[in-house]
């Protein structure tokens, strides 16, 4: 009886650490004045922040309509954000991963969330 406790005790610990481990990739929408939203993505590239950014306002779009983007805003929230400029940093993360490839290690630095990309946008009909 213990022994059962104990192992569905360390399951449910597992699963919830797993689950709060999970970085979502975009954000559910926010309604703003004049019919327009905001939603944003997060990426380990700016490239996959902004899909995520874009499959969020396509998913608040439902039925006959379409985003249409009113503004778009990238940021670099990486890890070495403050420390050294962004252009500094991403030369860094880049020879992180030259040095990971020859070593056969990950020494990158990349995160999930390192880009992330603010869209605007209201839903128009097709």
């Amino acid at each position: 009886m213990q022994k059962t406790f104990i192992i569905a005790a360390l399951a449910t610990l597992t699963l919830g650490l797993g689950a709060c481990a999970t970085t979502p990739s975009n954000t559910l929408a926010i309604q703003k004045e004049n019919n327009q939203y905001e939603v944003t993505g997060v990426g380990k590239t700016a490239l996959i922040a902004k899909n995520n950014a874009i499959r969020a306002a396509q998913q608040t779009c439902t039925g006959n309509t379409t985003p249409v983007m009113v503004d778009e805003k990238t940021t670099y929230q990486g890890v070495l954000k403050g420390v050294v400029d962004d252009e500094t940093g991403k030369l860094v993360e880049a020879a992180a991963g030259v040095i990971g490839t020859i070593t056969g290690k990950n020494t990158s630095l990349a995160k999930d969330d390192d880009y992330q990309t603010t869209l605007t946008f209201y839903c128009k009909a097709k």
